[in-house]
C-alpha cells in the first residue's frame, strides 16, 4: 500500500476530460492519469479479443507432429502413426461396411483378424495374445432420442483380443469398425480401431507382462445401434474380468479426442488421466451437455455402464462434425497427426491403467466408487481435477473473496470522506447493469435470429462460422456498451468521493457480484460446469489482490494496465469454450431436425459465452471520453456480416467438397 496520500480537489473544468470531484491519490501522482481516456482506446479492447480468441482457436486445434516407422529405432516403444495410417487405408478402402453387409462382415472383419494374426506373430515371448470371434444374438431395452424401443440383433460379431496380465482384473479398449450406409467411416469409428491395434502391436512386443490383463474389443455392430457391445458385456467370459474402460468414438472428422464422459463416480480414473496423458482435451462441461441429451447421439459407453455396471471413459473426436456420417469422413479428410496424438494419449492412459492399484480392487474397495470429480484442461496445456466436494467448498470461498477482498480495498481510501456508501453503490449499479445488459443482449440476438429465420436466411453462419461473430457477437457488444453508457449517466453522482477510476473498479466489484451470485447458485444446484465461471472470477480476484500488494490501486494507468494484463488469461480461457462450443454445436444444427430453431441456439450460445469473454473489459468504456468509434466500429462490422450473409452466397448454409470442406445439408428420410 503507498503511503503519504492528500486530497487533491479541483474545481477547474479541463475541456472533454476533467474529473472535478475528489480524489486520493499519493503524492506526486499526475493528475491527469485520472482522466478519461482518448475514444481511440476502446478499439484496443477489441484487438485484444480477436488476438486471445486467434490464440485459444489454435491451441484448441494443435497437433502435435507424427511419428514414421524411421522412428523406431528412437522410439520402439512409441506409438508410430504411419503404420496405424497404413492400416486405416485398407479399412477406408473397404467403403461403407454397414452390420450385415459383405463389407463389415468379410471385408473389414477378415482384415483386422489377419492383422491381429500378424501381432501374435511378432508379439514377445513373454507375451500372451489370445484372440476370440465371438457371434452373439440377443435383445435389450434402450430408450433413444427419448423413445423407448427394444433393441434385438442376431448373429452380430465382435474380435476380441486378450493381452494377459498378472493379477486379476481387466481394462477393456473398445471401438467399432462398422459404420452407417452412407459413410466409409475413416473417423467413426475406423481411426479409433487402427489406433487400438497399434496399442495392441506395441504392448504385445515389451518384454514384461503388465500387471492386469488388457482386453481389446473390435466390434462390428456399433451403428445399429450399440449391440455388439451388449452382446460382449452380457454373453463374453471376458466379461465379467473387465474392471474399467476406454471407448473410442467419433462425432467429427479429426482433431484432438475429447474425454466428454467418465465413471460414473469413480474419481480414480480421471487420477489416472491426470498422471498419464501428455496431451489433455476433457471438461466436465462436456460430460454434463452432453448427459442433459442435447447432442443427437449416443455410444457404447452407455451399453458398459448400464448393462455391465462397469466405469470408463469414452473419448471422442468432434472436429468437424460436418462430415460425420457422410461420404466425407473418409481419409482425404484426416491427417496422420490426429492418429498421433489419439494413440500417444490412449496408450500411456492404458499403460497406467493396466499397471496401478485401483483396476485390482476397484470392484471391492467402495472408496474408490464415491464421488464425483470436476476436471479440465487449461488450453490443452495442462489438467486440473478435484473432488466435487472440494469444488463447492472452493466455489463458495471464491465467491465470497470476490467481493470481500475488492471492497475492502477500495473503501479503505475513502473511509474518512465517508465514501464506503458510494463504493456499495456503484457496486450494486455495475452487477445490475451486468444484468440488465445480459438481458438486452438475450432479447437483441433472439430478435436477430427470428428476423433472419422470417426472411428466409436462418443457418447462413453453417458453412461461414466467422458470421457468428458479426451476426451476434457484434450487436451483443453493442448492447452491453450501451447499457453501461446509460448507467453511467442516470447514476452519476457529481457529489462522490469516489474518482473515476474508482468508479470504474466499483463496478467491476458489481460484475464480481453477477458472477459470484451465479456461481453461487450453480453450485448449490450441482452443476460442476460452474469451474468454468470460476476461472473468470478467479482472474479478477488475483487482479485485485496484486494491485494491493503492488500500489496501484492510487496509480489508476498501472492499474489499468495490470487489469488488462489479467484479462488476457481470462480471454483466452472464455475464447476456448467460446470455440469448443461453436466447433460442436455448429455442424450438429446440420441434424438436429425440425424440433430446435438452430439460429436460436446459436444466437443464445454466443450471448451467453459473449458476456463471459467481455463482462470486465465493457465497465472501462466508463474511462473512454466517448466510445462513438468502438460502437461505429462494432456497427460497421455487424453490418458486413449482414450483408454477406443476407445479400451473398457466403450465407448460403451449404457447401461441396470443392473448396475441401464440404458442409451437408442432411434429409431424414424413412422408408416404408
Amino acid at each position: 500500500m503507498a503511503t503519504g496520500s492528500v486530497k487533491v480537489r479541483s474545481k477547474a473544468k479541463v475541456k472533454g476530460a476533467a474529473d472535478s470531484r475528489p480524489v486520493n491519490v499519493p503524492t506526486g501522482e499526475d493528475v491527469t492519469s485520472l482522466h478519461q481516456l482518448d475514444p481511440q482506446h476502446g478499439i484496443l479492447g477489441l484487438v485484444l479479443l480477436l488476438f486471445c480468441g486467434t490464440v485459444s482457436s489454435y491451441l484448441c486445434t494443435y497437433l502435435p507432429d507424427a511419428l514414421t516407422t524411421a522412428d523406431l529405432v528412437r522410439h520402439p516403444t512409441a506409438f508410430i502413426a504411419e503404420r496405424a495410417w497404413d492400416n486405416l487405408q485398407v479399412l477406408n478402402d473397404f467403403g461403407p461396411k454397414p452390420t450385415g453387409s459383405r463389407a463389415n462382415e468379410l471385408g473389414a472383419a477378415d482384415y483386422i483378424r489377419r492383422e491381429i494374426e500378424k501381432v501374435r506373430a511378432t508379439g514377445h515371448a513373454a507375451q500372451s495374445v489370445e484372440t476370440a470371434h465371438q457371434t452373439i444374438s440377443g435383445a435389450y431395452p434402450i430408450a433413444f432420442l427419448g423413445n423407448p424401443l427394444t433393441s434385438v440383433y442376431r448373429n452380430a460379431q465382435n474380435l476380441v483380443v486378450r493381452l494377459a496380465g498378472r493379477e486379476e482384473g481387466a481394462l477393456l479398449l473398445n471401438c467399432h469398425y462398422d459404420t452407417v450406409a452412407s459413410s466409409p467411416g475413416a473417423s467413426d469409428d475406423g481411426g479409433s480401431c487402427v489406433v487400438m491395434l497399434e496399442i495392441l502391436r506395441v504392448l504385445s512386443r515389451v518384454p514384461d507382462r503388465n500387471r492386469h490383463s488388457i482386453v481389446f474389443l473390435f466390434n462390428g455392430a456399433e451403428e445399429t445401434p450399440l449391440q455388439a457391445a451388449h452382446g460382449f458385456i452380457s454373453q463374453h467370459r471376458w466379461a465379467r474380468e473387465v474392471r474399467a474402460f476406454l471407448n473410442l468414438e467419433s462425432a467429427g472428422s479429426g482433431g484432438k479426442e475429447q474425454l466428454f464422459q467418465a465413471g460414473p463416480q469413480h474419481p480414480w480414473l480421471i487420477g489416472a488421466y491426470a498422471r498419464a496423458v501428455r496431451h489433455p482435451s476433457a471438461q466436465t462441461l462436456a460430460e454434463e451437455i452432453f448427459q442433459s441429451g442435447l447432442i443427437p447421439s449416443d455410444t457404447d459407453f452407455r451399453i458398459f455402464r448400464d448393462f455391465g455396471h462397469v466405469p470408463g471413459m469414452d473419448f471422442a473426436h468432434t472436429i468437424n462434425g460436418y462430415r460425420y456420417h457422410t461420404r466425407f469422413d473418409s481419409i482425404d479428410y484426416l491427417t496422420l497427426p490426429v492418429l498421433q496424438r489419439t494413440g500417444d494419449n490412449i496408450l500411456e492412459l492404458t499403460r497406467e491403467l493396466a499397471n496401478g492399484d485401483e483396476l485390482g480392487r476397484s470392484h471391492v474397495d467402495g472408496s474408490l466408487s464415491d464421488g464425483y470429480s470436476v476436471f479440465f484442461d487449461v488450453l490443452g496445456l495442462f489438467f486440473v481435477h478435484y473432488s466435487a466436494r472440494t469444488a463447492r467448498v472452493l466455489n463458495v470461498v471464491l465467491a465470497v473473496l470476490s467481493l470481500l477482498i475488492p471492497l475492502m480495498e477500495l473503501c479503505r481510501p475513502v473511509r474518512q470522506l465517508g465514501g464506503q456508501r458510494s463504493v456499495l453503490r456503484q457496486s450494486l449499479v455495475g452487477a445490475f447493469s451486468t444484468v440488465c445488459g445480459t438481458g438486452g443482449s438475450l432479447l437483441v440476438v433472439l430478435i436477430i435470429a427470428n428476423r433472419l429465420d422470417a426472411i428466409g436466411r436462418a443457418m447462413s453462419w453453417f458453412s461461414t462460422p466467422y458470421l457468428i461473430l458479426g451476426l451476434y457477437g457484434c450487436p451483443v457488444i453493442l448492447v452491453h456498451c450501451l447499457v453501461h453508457r446509460l448507467f453511467n449517466h442516470w447514476f452519476e453522482d457529481k457529489k462522490s468521493p469516489l474518482n473515476l477510476t474508482q468508479m470504474v473498479r466499483s463496478r467491476l466489484v458489481g460484475v464480481n457480484l453477477f458472477w459470484a451470485s451465479i456461481i453461487v447458485a450453480l453450485t448449490l444446484a450441482n452443476i460442476r460446469s460452474a469451474y468454468v465461471l470460476v476461472g473468470v472470477l478467479l482472474a479478477s480476484l488475483m487482479s485485485t489482490i496484486l494491485t494491493s500488494v503492488l500500489g496501484y490501486q492510487h496509480q489508476p494507468r498501472r492499474w489499468l494496465l495490470l487489469h488488462l494484463a489479467f484479462q488476457i488469461p481470462t480471454l483466452l480461457w472464455a475464447t476456448k469454450f467460446y470455440h469448443l462450443l461453436l466447433k460442436l454445436f455448429v455442424p450438429i444444427t446440420g441434424r438436429m431436425g425440425a424440433s430446435t430453431n438452430p439460429e436460436y441456439l446459436v444466437a443464445v450460445l454466443v450471448a451467453c459465452f459473449g458476456l463471459l469473454c467481455i463482462s470486465y473489459l465493457v465497465p472501462l468504456v466508463g474511462l473512454l471520453k466517448q466510445c462513438s468509434e468502438l460502437t461505429a466500429r462494432l456497427t460497421v462490422f455487424a453490418m458486413i456480416a449482414f450483408l454477406l450473409g443476407c445479400c451473398t452466397q457466403v450465407g448460403f448454409p451449404y457447401r461441396d467438397e470443392a473448396n475441401g470442406e464440404p458442409s451437408v445439408q442432411r434429409h431424414y428420410v424413412t422408408v416404408g
